[in-house]
């Protein structure tokens, strides 16, 4: 007579028991296999890192090739948007902004919103742009839009230097504060690179990503206290600052640079919750999708 296998029995069992039970089991095991593939993907990115700086050394020199001002445009770019900025929403509207002058307060916001938006828009084609590449060699494909997030630390060191000098000429005299000043923008770095993984692996296979990105990273803006103050968004609207991640990482940067503090921790704490499940869960669904990339591109 044949054996039973006692494991179908258990299984069998458990089937005809209950079904809260094995609905338990595939869940312990869809989040294991998580677990497992982002251990793997972490290990893989480190195992792999020459490889993404020389990937992020490339695409610094492809920026900056032939190019009449070079890295001066880094320092240009969020200067001319903040004189713009100042002239239609400061003086023109006469948004308030208390003690803070409107041009460092929205200079301070525009280092971290300029960063981000620049490298989601790039992280989300990095994948399209390098189409001939994944075709001929394997490596990881999220060191594509890894690397392109770390480009533009560049660029956010270099506008730095102009706030440096605007807070000398408004006399915002440095506080302990400043000591955290990476926090915010690793946050940035962080977001900007889980939603490119999420927008990069869509892209491959549905191009509208890529003109549905720039439009949706500048309503994005109106969306972020950075020409205006938190307390102007108030009542009904107040949600959208809530879920914002970028609103509470904003606004800790501004408090870091003018030596006002924390007063309240709950926003910060919101953002990088919902920052960390926005880079978690990009990094699986770029890790699952990743094998049918080549296929799809």
């Amino acid at each position: 007579m044949p054996q039973s296998n006692p494991f179908d029995c258990s299984k069998h069992a458990i089937n005809r028991g209950s079904g809260v039970l094995v609905t338990d089991v595939k869940v312990r095991v869809i989040s294991q296999r998580s677990t497992r593939s982002l251990r793997n993907t972490l290990s893989e990115i480190w195992a792999n890192r020459e490889l993404l700086y020389f990937f992020v050394w490339k695409e610094i020199k492809i920026r900056y090739k032939q190019t009449a001002i070079g890295a001066t445009w880094a320092i240009l770019q969020p200067l001319l948007t903040m004189v713009i900025f100042t002239a239609v929403f400061g003086i023109g509207l006469g948004i308030k902004t208390g003690d803070v002058p409107y041009p460092i307060f929205v200079y301070s916001g525009l280092l971290l919103w300029i960063y981000f938006s620049t490298s989601v828009n790039n992280a989300s084609s990095s994948i399209v742009s390098n189409a001939q590449l994944l075709s001929k060699v394997y490596f990881p494909r999220m060191l594509l839009p890894l690397s392109a997030c770390l480009v533009g630390l560049l660029d956010f060191a270099l506008a730095s230097m102009i706030l440096i000098v605007m807070m000398f000429y408004f006399n915002i005299a440095p506080t302990l504060w400043l000591l955290l000043i990476l926090l915010p923008l690793l946050l940035s770095m962080l977001l900007g690179a889980g939603l490119g993984f999420w927008l990069s692996a869509v892209s491959a296979k549905y191009r509208d990503v890529h003109y549905i990105v720039p439009f949706s990273i500048q309503l994005l803006l109106f969306a972020s206290p950075v020409i205006y103050p938190p307390s102007l968004v108030g009542g009904s609207w107040s949600w959208i600052l809530t879920i914002n991640p970028l609103a509470g990482i904003i606004n800790f940067q501004r408090a870091i640079v003018l030596g006002t503090g924390v007063t309240d921790w709950a926003p910060l704490g919101i953002s990088a919750l919902l920052v960390i499940l926005i880079f978690v869960g990009g990094m699986i669904y770029f890790s699952h999708y990743e094998r049918e990339i080549a296929d799809v591109i």
